[in-house]
Formats: structure tokens, C-alpha cells, sequence
């Protein structure tokens, strides 16, 4: 039997913080879906099919394989319902302090509760601990160096999008 997880998130845009995490779940899972989910409390940036294919640029550039990971989007309904339709027991979602568990865990719970799909949460690597995408939009919106914090091919489209 394999195992099945999903990575969701804004990715708006990919960091360095969640590749460390999508990596991780590669190696723990057979198969991980990196699943690009449409937030309607956030305003986005990046329209989702770019997030998409940032995704997959990021993925080859850090050279992670690609042979166990699905890259998609999920724009309608729940994400459990995803969860469901590929066979996924697991959400991956990485933490980086003690707010991001005090959103996530409610969440975990309802997600468990509906479908009897597990949460895990990774810890960040510490070097990205500090690093969200909404920081990455606000340094480079106000034209700061993103360079350490996303793949390079992220920071080369977000300095098109700033220009």
C-alpha cells in the first residue's frame, strides 16, 4: 500500500521554507501532491497558474524528483474533498512558531473530523524559520532583495512584477 500526502498552500510565492518542507515529505511519502489552494481571506499576487508553474521551476532548480510529486490546484471545496479524490490519509504543513499552530491545529482537527485525514506538521529547517511569503511580497514590493528566501527563479519573476 502507498502513502499519499499533500502539501497545500498559497505558495504566493514558493519560499525556500516550503521547498524544505515539500523535500522532507518526499522523502517520508511514496507520493506527495503539492496542492496550490485558493485562499478567499488573502488577496493574491501571483494568479494561481503562475504559482503552478513557479512550482515546478522551483522543484527542478533544487533538483527534488519529480517522479512522486503531483503538482495541482484546488480552487473548490474542501480540501479533504482532494484529499479523497487521490487517496491521501496525510497533510503535510510545515510550522514555524507557536501562531502557526495556533491556526493549524483547529484546522487539523475539523480536517480529521471530516474525512479521517491525519495533519502532520513539519518543523522548518531554522534557517527559514523567520521567512513567510507575505514577507517575501512586502520586500520586494518595496524593491528589497527576496534572493535568500526564494528559489531563484522566484525572485527573478518577482523582480519583473515590481519593475
Amino acid at each position: 500500500m502507498s502513502s499519499v500526502a499533500v502539501v497545500p498552500g498559497s505558495f504566493d510565492p514558493i519560499t525556500l521554507g516550503h521547498l524544505d518542507v515539500i523535500e522532507r515529505a518526499t522523502t517520508i511519502f511514496d507520493e506527495v501532491h503539492v496542492v496550490v489552494v485558493h485562499n478567499p481571506d488573502k488577496q493574491a499576487l501571483i494568479p494561481i497558474a503562475h504559482r503552478v508553474a513557479l512550482i515546478e521551476k522551483s522543484l527542478e532548480e533544487r533538483g527534488i524528483a519529480k517522479s512522486n510529486v503531483i503538482i495541482n490546484s484546488w480552487a473548490v471545496g474542501l480540501l479533504v474533498d482532494y484529499c479523497t479524490d487521490v487517496g491521501a490519509t496525510t497533510i503535510v504543513k510545515g510550522i514555524r512558531s507557536q501562531i502557526d499552530v495556533a491556526y493549524e491545529t483547529p484546522m487539523a482537527i475539523v480536517n480529521r473530523d471530516l474525512a479521517g485525514v491525519e495533519t502532520i506538521f513539519l518543523l522548518p529547517d531554522p534557517g527559514h524559520a523567520h521567512v513567510s511569503s507575505s514577507l517575501v511580497r512586502q520586500v520586494s514590493a518595496l524593491g528589497g532583495d527576496v534572493e535568500p528566501y526564494v528559489p531563484a527563479v522566484v525572485a527573478e519573476f518577482l523582480k519583473h512584477t515590481t519593475d
